[in-house]
């Protein structure tokens, strides 16, 4: 069996992970380049948690300027089998107000110039994704906030864009109209590169604003996003701190399929496989790949 480590990625106004103990930091270092910054490894209770601030000690870089890959691969490096992703998102909804944390469960990628894959030419693998969300990860989330007495809601589709800019109005009122829940900027390629590494993936979505489509709330700036998860923050710590608390010691098996997400996914025969792009993948695809 696999001991489970917990991953987090904290967003917008979540740039540490309160309740860590026996800290360390660690550089990582990655083929895949700089990751945004170094992680954070203790633990909370029993369990061992890796914390990475997506958008670096500062918010020093912007959704377009995150090295995706390189996050993801230090967290495999790490030991990292599920990971939560704590995200700022706008509300399409009037009932998902700002400051309710959303549990998405499926996502719509509306990013475009990003690198949203581990494999490519020399080594093409397609992994499913019809299911991006872990249930059984989901479900301890959803746990760990009814014994934190947080309201969560469960479900909903995040549709993820390039920005930096925020929506017009013609694409938040196309969006809603779509059915879409909240819209954010990071969580893709995020999950789609936590699948192909066999990583259990879950968002944890904080409404911080309507986006633009309201007509009487004011369009989303940076203070009320960022306002909104500040305040917010501290009760994110505490979802975190309670799953982490009751995690369970060893993996589960995902029923969405991301703990053996490669089984059969690299369509390259071995024979015609690149070996400078085998050696970026060992961590993320050595388990199928040393086979």
């Amino acid at each position: 069996m696999t001991a489970a480590v917990l991953g987090v990625i904290g967003g917008s106004g979540v740039y540490d992970l309160p309740g860590l103990e026996d800290i360390r930091e660690e550089a990582i270092a990655s083929p895949w380049g700089e990751p945004s910054d170094a992680v954070r490894i203790g633990r909370i209770g029993r369990t061992q948690v890796v914390f990475l601030a997506r958008h670096g000690r500062g918010h020093r870089l912007s959704p377009s300027g995150i090295n995706y890959r390189a996050n993801i691969d230090v967290l495999k490096r790490a030991g990292v089998t599920d990971l939560v992703a704590i995200s700022a998102c706008g509300s399409f909804r009037n009932e998902l107000h700002p400051g309710l944390f959303v549990l998405v469960d499926q996502f719509v990628d509306r990013t475009h110039g990003r690198a949203s894959s581990f494999f490519g030419n020399g080594c093409v693998a397609h992994v499913p994704f019809a299911h991006p969300v872990g249930p059984n990860l989901q479900k301890r989330i959803l746990e760990a906030a009814a014994a934190e007495e947080i309201t969560v809601h469960k479900g909903g589709t995040y549709v993820c864009m390039e920005g930096p800019q925020f929506s017009s109005l013609a694409e938040s009122k196309t969006y809603k109209a779509a059915g879409y829940d909240v819209i954010g900027m990071t969580n893709l390629p995020e999950a789609k590169l936590a699948r192909e590494a066999e990583i259990t993936f879950a968002t944890i979505a904080m409404v911080t604003d309507f986006d633009c489509w309201h007509p009487n709330h004011d369009d989303v700036d940076v203070a009320s996003v960022v306002a909104v998860a500040r305040a917010n923050a501290d009760r994110a710590a505490r979802l975190v701190a309670r799953l982490a608390r009751d995690f369970p010691s060893e993996r589960e098996d995902c029923p969405a399929g991301s703990h053996r997400a490669l089984d059969g996914a690299i369509m390259t025969a071995a024979s015609h496989r690149d070996p400078e792009l085998l050696a970026k993948l060992d961590a993320v695809a050595g388990r199928v790949l040393t086979a």
